[in-house]
Order: C-alpha cells, then structure tokens, then sequence
C-alpha cells in the first residue's frame, strides 16, 4: 500500500500564528522507494529534516549524496531577479531548506504532501528562501522579506523506465506566485551534491556515445554531465531531453568542485527570460533523468536515452 501524507488544513488549525506555521510541517517526510538495477537495488529515502527533499541515495551498498546542510541533497531550487544585476541565491526559494537551517534537525520548508508507493514518489514543498531577510550571499543582501516563500515544488520520481532500470526520472514544477515580478526565472530543475570521492567529471557527447574529459569549470555548458569514481565502479550522471532553454544553447547542465567541502556537484538548469512582460505566474515544469551504477552503464543508458528522445540529427 502506498504512504500517503497530506497537509490540508492543519497548518490553520494546529498553529496560532504565522510565524509558527512558517517553521512546522504537519506532514511527515520520511518515505522510501526503491527498484531494482542490475546487480543491486537504487533505494532512494526522504527525510522531514529537508521537507522531503532526497537525502539519501544509494545502489550497490554506495551513498550516492552528500546530506551535510540543507543544500546538499538531491533536491531542487530557483532563483529569480527584476530590472537589477543578477545576483545568485539573493532570491532563491529552495526545496529542502535555507542556509540558517545549517545541519540541524529542521527545515524553514514546508512539506505539503507526500506519496512514496514502490517505485515511486510525490512531494509538494512549500520552499524556503535560501537567505533570510537580512542576511547576505557574496556581500549582496537578501531581497525576501520573508523567511518562506510562496513558491511551491511539487516532484514525481520513478526509478527505472521501460528498458533502462538505472535511469531516474525526474518530473519537477515550479509554481511561481501572483504578486512578485521578475524579468528572469532561473530554474535549478534537480542538483545532486556528491560526496568528493566522485571526483572525474565526464561529459556525453551525443554524437559518439562517448563520456570525455571535463574540466572543473565551475559553470554550465551544453553537455549532460556526469560524475564518476576514478576506478569506473560508480557513477550518476543526468540529461533532459528538453535541453537547452531557448536563447541558452551552451548551458543547461553544470558541474562544481568545493574543495575545502570535500564535495562535488552537478545541476540541469532551465531559464526563462521576459524584459518587457515579465515572467508570468503560473506552472513551470521540467523533466530530467538522473542516471545511476557504474560508469559503462551510465554511458550506456545515456546513449538510449539520447536515442529515444534526443534530437536524431
């Protein structure tokens, strides 16, 4: 039977005033799913400490995510800016929590909804922003008078699809509210922070079916992206058939490496961008497959993703 976990109205009832509603979910996220791939099982687990972001991913006995704060998860984010330079993480709603959060035992998120069903699982987050009003990334101030946003993420995670047991998909929207205006939506669609031991970074060129060498960057650029062991045993990688955003041709799939840390990261990036109107209120919705085991099966399932629904040219 699936676990099923509902908000409704409790936050209204349970709580007398905002402020305590802004910091207590009444939905528990501890949920499991798991399936099959290959010689193992991909066990993928939530916890209520991150609202229900992903914090642990394994295959082969293996913990594919580094879990420290509230940023490093499998999870989502967006950030967003108006008529002003872009500065990162200054208006950045983010799913499992924010900064101030630290490695403690709660999130400003709130979970909303969840399902985990055999395979299968479904969130519905009230994200927090990253920065709390008042505090400053780089030097640039917060641009939230609040410390939750009125941004929700609902995800749909399915381990394996038909033929290809070690791919993820990966469905995400981002409901952006009525009453803020923004020029420029930058929509983190899924990141993964990894523990450094995850230390080759590898590009799939789609016309050979090759994983090459890619620098640190840090940045974005056009090509999915994955992250190896140096020995080839384990490996996660990431594509979307829905790369690139229009106008952004030579990024969309980004890798990081925090030294001091000890982790490493990638991301799948989409972006809208509107001057003169403005991005409209509404849903914003994006699939990604993230794709587990080692290296070779990784390549392998990239090419038949890229197969299936990449560009045939």
């Amino acid at each position: 039977m699936p676990v099923v976990l509902t908000l409704a109205l409790c936050s209204l009832l349970a709580f007398p005033s905002r402020a305590a509603a802004e910091t207590t979910s009444c939905v528990s996220g501890e949920a499991e799913i798991r399936a099959p791939a290959g010689k193992s099982e991909i066990v993928i687990r939530t916890t209520s400490r991150l609202a229900g972001a992903i914090d642990s991913l394994t295959w082969d006995g293996v913990e594919f995510i580094d879990s420290f704060d509230h940023g490093r998860q499998l999870q989502s984010a967006s950030n967003l800016y108006s008529g002003r330079p872009y500065h990162g993480e200054t208006f950045n709603p983010t799913e499992a929590g924010s900064r101030s959060d630290g490695a403690g035992p709660t999130s400003t998120s709130r979970l909303l909804h969840l399902i985990a069903d055999g395979n299968r699982l479904q969130t519905t987050t009230q994200m927090a922003f990253w920065l709390r009003p008042g505090e400053k990334s780089a030097g640039h101030p917060a641009r939230n008078t609040t410390p939750l946003s009125n941004h929700l993420l609902t995800k749909r995670v399915r381990i394996g699809i038909e033929g290809l047991p070690h791919v993820i998909q990966y469905d995400v929207t981002f409901s952006l509210p009525v009453g803020e205006q923004h020029t420029m939506a930058q929509f983190e669609a899924v990141t993964g922070y990894m523990p450094a031991r995850f230390s080759r970074f590898l590009a799939f060129e789609r016309t050979t079916g090759k994983l090459v060498p890619l620098s640190d960057g840090p940045g974005e650029q056009s090509r999915p992206v994955v992250l190896s062991t140096p020995d080839g045993n384990y490996a996660m990688g990431v594509y979307s058939p829905e790369q690139p955003s229009p106008g952004w041709e030579n990024a969309g799939y980004g890798r990081f490496r925090f030294s001091p840390q000890k982790v490493v990261k990638w991301n799948c990036v989409f972006r809208i961008r509107d001057r003169e109107r403005g991005v409209e209120p509404g849903d914003y919705s994006f699939r990604s497959y993230v794709i587990v085991g080692d290296r070779e099966t990784v390549r392998q399932s990239l090419v038949r993703l890229h197969e299936r629904f990449g560009d045939p040219s």
